[in-house]
């Protein structure tokens, strides 16, 4: 099974990028979708989590600034990253248990 996430690249510091997560339909609509992401050296970290009924979670530091969503019609979930900082550069995954997406790269210039 294959994620496939999309939608990075360069964004400035205060602007907005929204990011994909296509995954197969067998999964997608009966599981949580998360969002990770990783920076060289570090451990991966937990972004946000929507579930099938679309209750959200998101860690502290992004909270207010980032929405995850789910279009269960396309399979596909998403991360809009409003007001991104710096510290939000990174590798972005997306996974529906067990499974991993490829990840994208985002890098946010000051």
């Amino acid at each position: 099974v294959q994620l496939q996430a999309s939608g990075g690249g360069v964004v400035q510091h205060g602007g907005s990028l929204r990011l994909s997560c296509a995954a197969p339909g067998s999964i997608f609509s009966i599981k949580p979708v998360a969002w990770y992401r990783q920076t060289p050296g570090k451990q991966r970290e937990w972004v946000a989590t929507i579930t099938i009924k679309n209750n959200t979670d998101y860690r502290n530091s992004v909270k207010g600034r980032f929405i995850i969503s789910r279009d269960n019609a396309r399979n596909t979930a998403y991360l809009q990253m409003n007001d991104p900082k710096p510290e939000d550069t990174a590798v972005y995954y997306c996974t529906v248990h067990p499974f991993w997406g490829q990840g994208t790269l985002v890098t946010v210039s000051s």
